[in-house]
């Protein structure tokens, strides 16, 4: 060597064996141990002179590459040596490693430019790579800009070497370059490289999902489950998970070979079972951000490679990659996808790739995988506008369907009692409003087919809500139906989520009415299962037995009475239910209920209203689950989205247009045909049945006006004589139906007499089967045939209604469940119907003169005394059923929107000590009972002044200070004494 050569070149220069030797120099091609000792010394005990060690090692693998691409195998072995060499001084200068990384990645991508396909050489640079991914802390990643484009190209150029596909290799080989690929890929992924630098992460995310991705999506299922089990039984990969956490000084950088002697070749599955790894390790590591990125990054992989098809495949990943995030990140994958269905073009057709989009969706929904700060009211409200975007395109598109499963799978995702709720508020809203969606409307087949998807959408949630089960998710399931469970244990599910309420329904009764059939066969099968399945039913709701009353109090009597009389929501629905089942069967107009332009001067409860065109309040009253809620929520408090009051007075309105085509009697030119009196038969007997009290007292009624109005004079038409028959068979399988209910057998037994007369006669057709949530094709209805007079069936004479009232009252299950004698039941089930009052008493008015429960707060009883308000609504003061939430931790601590804070500190004005609380009325039970310890009347503070009367008089008055419960906020309490 010179004498004047630099040290560090001689140094350098000292590792090599002589070039006469360097062929002989052994398999793994090392350099000289002792003079790789010094050299490293030198490095670590002088950092200044690492750059130029650097810049010596890059000419030197500059030089070898160009030779050894010629075939030279001299200059081979060189560039070996002096890949060992940087990779001892990445590991012995690991705290100086980023003076070294700019020389490192210059070699590295030098050598993979060159000799890509040797594979040796590739192993060797992956663990030069590898090891410096372990030591480094990321930071130079964004900051150089050579360094960190030449860092990107290394990690493409691995990324490349994980699906290696070459007609010269075997599989044995394949496999090979296949795992050193993955083991440079498993240093970034547990790098600190790859999370450092936010702007950097999308690049090198797209280069690792295009290396993992297409091994799993080409895989066989049953292979991914085998390999997913072989994974999470080894351990061996434990410390790579876990050597970011450690120091430097404990970090080891593994060691990648190409071949071992003795070893068997690689498999397949051996590289599948990698892949699986490193996917799982990167999705843990990543935050939300990251997460999002991963996921984008695997649809444009996707769409690379044509492989949307894969729909098994994709669902599984999906499902994986929800297992694999962090919990709190995992709301950001079906984010992501939704997103990715809401970018993609409507076509007329829709792709595989939207097909699949849909089915990961609803994969993840339905999974037991936990899915936290995750908003189900975004996610249906986006659903929604993908299923009109598509009718719009499309009315009968294969999509649609898989929507609807999807929207239904947002049922398996319950995290608070209400939620449930408010999806079908929101769905329900939809419905109410779809009229104003110009899109939707230009053909009557997407108007048809928007609202169908969305009744088997909200028909889907509440059975998804019922049925669906999870191992491991964060919430109770219920039970399937028909599983052997004690009946604790179904109440304990039920009451988890609230009940949808009737009020949610009332704003869609009517689509009982709509001039498309398939709409109203869809809405009464809908309303059928709601009735049967959903509706709020009460102990007032039972057919009671002599036992069942035995023990009975008067109290409870008289509040079973006064419920029925006044009713919920449930008793304002099956009002309204009755007065559009009427006008269906005997109007002759039939159409939607917008577009409809409503009087100022009218309003169901009386009030003059204006003519207001809003449609539907655009803010929902329920905050994201886990989100602040402070700015999300409305300025104006809102329990959920419902419809504006100008369009349920356009709903009423169409109501009464309806009337107008209505004569008292059936004619031939009423609409109902034969399937429609199936579905009026298939509502009411729903109807008594399962709320045989309250659908006797609000139907029985209107069961009359239908006799009534299917009497024919003589010499009527034979369309005149079809639907009177048909309502009359209504009438005589409704009255079979209730004599059954109510064990009435005198009331079957001539029931059936009639109906064996006319065995041969029978004109109504069979119900088609339904599935609750799932789309099915469009019903056709079935007409009346064209008969002359002379081929109708003669007179049929059935039980008229008179008799069957008698029948009725003197029954005695009939008076101990409904609390009323004979005469009164005569009174009450006697009484005139029309279609106005029924309307009328679906209307929820306020009462002042409602007895309040002794759960109701004080303060709600002072209201109305304290403010003469007319239309003041305790009603909706006092409902309070929702679950609790991020708002009301806020509203206790800093309190009530113009409450003060000092009003906090004083000394409550009701004890809740030794009670129970109840969010709802119950009219057979005392739900807000106090202790007898308690009991015992307070001592009255008189004074003058009309609010201190009227507090006596409601017996809310100041405690006195041996109060058992103490002050909220004891320091500024004893301020205010002072």
């Amino acid at each position: 060597m010179h004498i004047f050569t630099p040290n560090h070149v001689a140094l350098i220069a000292a590792c090599y064996p002589p070039a006469s030797a360097l062929l002989a120099s052994g398999s793994d091609y090392r350099p000289k141990s002792q003079e790789l000792s010094r050299l490293t010394y030198y490095a670590a005990n002088h950092p200044g002179k690492i750059n130029k060690l650097g810049a010596e090692l890059e000419k030197r693998v500059r030089a070898d590459c160009s030779k050894s691409v010629t075939g030279n195998l001299r200059a081979r072995a060189s560039l070996l040596i002096t890949l060992a060499i940087v990779r001892t001084l990445a590991i012995e200068c690991r705290r100086d490693i980023s003076l070294l990384s700019p020389s490192l990645f210059s070699c590295l991508r030098t050598t993979l430019d060159f000799m890509s396909s040797d594979l040796e050489v590739c192993a060797l640079a992956a663990s030069v790579f590898t090891a410096w991914c372990t030591y480094t802390d990321g930071h130079v990643i964004g900051v150089d800009g050579a360094l960190t484009q030449n860092y990107l190209v290394v990690v493409k150029q691995f990324s490349t070497q994980c699906n290696a596909e070459r007609r010269s290799f075997d599989d044995e080989l394949k496999n090979r370059t296949r795992l050193v690929g993955l083991s440079a890929v498993t240093g970034v992924v547990n790098s600190e490289a790859l999370y450092v630098s936010a702007t950097q992460f999308k690049p090198q995310a797209s280069s690792l999902t295009s290396a993992l991705l297409p091994h799993i999506i080409h895989a066989d299922l049953k292979i991914l489950a085998e390999c997913e089990q072989i994974m999470k039984d080894t351990t061996d990969s434990t410390y790579l998970a876990e050597f970011r956490s450690r120091p430097l000084s404990e970090r080891k950088a593994s060691s990648i070979h190409a071949h071992v002697d003795g070893e068997v070749g690689p498999s397949s599955a051996d590289v599948l079972s990698a892949s699986i790894r490193v996917l799982s390790q990167l999705f843990k590591h990543s935050n939300a951000t990251q997460v999002c990125s991963l996921i984008r990054s695997a649809f444009e992989s996707l769409d690379a490679m044509q492989l949307w098809a894969k729909a098994d495949q994709c669902r599984w990943f999906a499902k994986r990659a929800c297992d694999w995030a962090q919990y709190q990140y995992r709301y950001a994958i079906p984010s992501q996808v939704v997103e990715r269905l809401l970018e993609a073009p409507d076509s007329p057709v829709c792709t595989s790739e939207q097909k699949t989009l849909v089915g990961m969706l609803t994969t993840v929904f339905t999974s037991s995988t936990p899915l936290v700060n995750l908003s189900t009211s975004d996610i249906v409200s986006n659903l929604i506008t993908l299923v009109f975007r598509r009718v719009v395109a499309n009315p009968n598109d294969d999509l649609l369907p898989l929507l609807v499963e999807s929207i239904a799978s947002l049922g398996a995702r319950v995290y608070y009692s209400d939620q449930i709720q408010d999806l079908a508020s929101e769905l329900a809203s939809r419905l109410t409003t779809i009229d104003t969606q110009s899109s939707v409307n230009q053909r009557r087949e997407s108007r048809s087919q928007a609202i169908r998807c969305l009744l088997a959408g909200l028909l889907g949630l509440m059975f998804v809500s019922d049925g669906h089960r999870g191992t491991g998710n964060d919430q109770p399931h219920p039970p399937f139906h028909g599983s052997s469970t004690s009946p604790s244990d179904t109440f304990a599910w039920v009451s988890q989520r609230t009940k949808v309420s009737g009020d949610i329904w009332h704003d869609t009764l009517t689509l009982l009415c709509d001039n498309d059939f398939a709409v109203r066969s869809d809405y009464a099968q809908a309303l059928v299962t709601y009735l049967r399945c959903e509706i709020s039913k009460v102990d007032v709701d039972r057919v009671r037995r002599s036992r069942d009353l035995a023990g009975g109090s008067s109290s409870t009597r008289a509040n079973s009475i006064s419920f029925m009389l006044f009713g919920d929501s449930a008793t304002r629905s099956l009002h309204t239910i009755h007065a559009y089942l009427f006008l269906l069967a005997t109007s002759s107009y039939l159409g939607s209920s917008l577009g409809i332009s409503v009087p100022s001067s009218y309003s169901l409860n009386g009030d003059a209203t204006t003519n207001g065109t809003a449609s539907v309040g655009e803010t929902e009253g329920n905050p994201p689950l886990n989100c602040d809620s402070g700015d999300v929520l409305p300025s104006i408090p809102s329990r959920r989205r419902s419809v504006d009051p100008a369009a349920r007075s356009r709903k009423s309105s169409h109501a009464y247009r309806l009337l107008d085509t209505v004569t008292g009697k059936v004619s031939s030119s009423c609409l109902a045909s034969p399937s429609d009196y199936a579905l009026i038969l298939h509502v009411l007997t729903a109807i008594h049945e399962e709320v045989p009290v309250r659908g006797l007292l609000t139907g029985f009624p209107m069961l009359v006006a239908l006799e009534a109005a299917a009497q024919v004079e003589d010499g009527a038409d034979a369309g005149t004589w079809q639907r009177a028959f048909a309502l009359k068979e209504v009438l005589a399988q409704l009255w079979l139906v209730i004599g059954r209910v109510w064990n009435c057998s005198e009331l079957v037994c001539r029931v059936e007499n009639d109906l064996s007369n006319l065995s041969g006669h029978m004109t109504l057709p069979q119900i088609a089967p339904f599935t609750p949530g799932v789309l099915r094709p469009p019903e056709t209805q079935i007409p009346f045939p064209d008969l002359s007079a002379a081929e109708l069936p003669c007179e049929w004479f059935v039980v008229k209604s008179e008799e069957v009232l008698v029948l009725l009252a003197s029954s005695k299950s009939v008076q101990e469940a409904t609390a009323l004698d004979q005469q009164g039941l005569i009174r009450k089930l006697g009484s005139k119907w029309t279609v106005e009052g029924a309307l009328r008493d679906s209307a929820e008015r306020p009462n002042h003169n409602r007895p309040l429960g002794d759960g109701v707060p004080p303060l709600l009883k002072l209201s109305p005394a304290l403010m003469a308000i007319e239309n003041l609504s305790l009603q909706s003061l006092t409902r309070s059923v929702r679950g609790v939430g991020v708002m009301d931790l806020r509203e206790a601590l800093e309190g009530r929107a113009g409450a003060s804070n000092p009003t906090l500190a004083r000394q409550p004005s009701t004890s809740t000590l030794n009670h129970t609380s109840s969010h709802e009325f119950h009219p057979t039970g005392r739900p807000f009972t106090p202790d007898k310890a308690r009991s015992k009347k307070r001592a009255v503070t008189t004074g003058s002044g009309e609010v201190r009367d009227v507090l006596n008089r409601l017996g809310i008055r100041k405690y006195s200070g041996n109060s058992l419960l103490k002050a909220s906020f004891p320091a500024m309490h004893k301020s205010d004494q002072k």
